[in-house]
């Protein structure tokens, strides 16, 4: 029976820096290292410190040629924890061996032939789908915990045998980013800079790819219900990055180029944007969470999303928000002209926010340390 503080070993390439999943590690890590008994290690290619709670460890990749990017990283960071002996591997990216993985994609095969919509794999794509498959072969013990509905089901239909060991870990969100601010101070000073009137019913749309988070469909829904009597005028804040130009270019010919504004990129503060619009919609042609719209509840908002973000497993048709198809676009409209009801907003967003209250990170991180625990004891029998 092993004794004393557990080593737990934490994989990811790329640690702290920008992305939906990279930000769920840290969430997850940070929080872990704070309240579980243990003694935890990261090990990555790049990083971007947090806590004194956790080691880091540098991990090279070769990416010349580019098909040795994901063996070199699996193999260095195998060799590096195997040296070091630990307790727990719990691995966010493809590894030989692990005895939690989370799954923040789904099984390459699939995402280059589904989503991709490559006829032929490359090196690089034959190499990765090897790790991958070795991954699931190497330990009838591992556990694996994609984000979504979207994720598990991909997962099990690549890898049937594993069903059994497939349990969902949604990502979280931080509530508290949203109870210190005041949101009339907010819809005010966000709705000022961006030159929006407090009466305008503002329309939420956040991407950092306009094309895939639908940003063609939701400017299309609203041409189609331009010319129904609105209560209140209804305005479109875009924030982060994509092709402006196009975008103005297709406003403009549907009428709509007084009607959206685009608040570029948004690294800070964007609690105070989510509390400054009246709803959110995110309609991507692929997304295995989409965390924005866990953000958007978090603020109160009802959510429109497509029936490929994974993050309708959150969402109550008609309660808290409305799941589409994108394709759709009189759908999205109908939907739109539904939330233009400040009264039916309102009870939908309150709805929205006590969803987002059950996946706080704290909550997300004490069903991880529960997973340890079980682990630990197994082991230690």
């Amino acid at each position: 029976m092993k004794t004393g503080t557990p080593k737990i070993a934490v994989v990811i390439p790329k640690y702290g820096l920008v992305g939906g999943g990279e930000k769920f590690v840290v969430e997850l890590t940070e929080r872990i290292a704070r309240d579980f008994p243990c003694e935890m290690h990261v090990f990555a290619n790049q990083w971007e410190k947090h806590s004194d709670l956790i080691r880091f460890h540098k991990i090279p990749i070769v990416s010349f040629p580019k098909y040795l990017t994901t063996v070199s990283f699996a193999w260095f960071a195998q060799r590096k924890i195997e040296r070091m002996g630990f307790d727990i591997v719990h691995s966010h990216d493809r590894l030989f061996h692990a005895d939690i993985v989370s799954l923040h994609s789904i099984p390459h095969r699939l995402w280059v032939r589904d989503i991709r919509q490559k006829r032929f794999l490359s090196l690089f794509d034959r190499a990765t789908i090897g790790v991958e498959r070795a991954m699931v072969l190497n330990n009838d013990k591992t556990l694996f915990l994609p984000v979504s509905s979207i994720a598990r089901d991909r997962f099990i239909a690549e890898y049937p045998h594993v069903a059994g060991r497939v349990e969902i870990l949604h990502p979280g969100v931080d509530m508290s980013g949203f109870a210190r601010l005041d949101r009339s101070q907010c819809r005010a000073n966000i709705r000022r800079q961006f030159g929006l009137q407090e009466m305008d019913t503002v329309l939420l749309f956040v991407g950092m790819n306009f094309e895939l988070k639908g940003l063609d469909q939701v400017i299309s829904a609203l041409s189609r219900i331009k010319a129904i009597p609105h209560e209140r005028p209804l305005k479109l804040l875009i924030v982060g990055k994509g092709d402006q130009n196009k975008y103005k270019t297709m406003a403009k010919n549907a009428g709509l180029d007084d009607e959206i504004r685009f608040a570029g990129i948004r690294k800070e503060k964007m609690e105070e944007v989510y509390l400054a619009a009246d709803f959110y919609a995110m309609l991507s042609s692929f997304d295995t969470f989409g965390m924005t719209v866990l953000e958007a509840m978090a603020a109160a908002l009802p959510v429109i999303v497509s029936s490929h973000v994974g993050a309708k497993d959150l969402v109550q048709e008609g309660v808290n928000g409305f799941v589409v198809d994108r394709e759709d676009v009189d759908a999205v409209g109908r939907r739109i002209l539904l939330l233009l009801d400040r009264e039916k907003r309102i009870e939908m967003g309150i709805n929205a926010h006590r969803v987002a209250q059950d996946q706080h990170w704290d909550i997300m991180a004490h069903n991880v340390m529960g997973l340890y625990e079980k682990i630990l004891s197994g082991k230690s029998c």
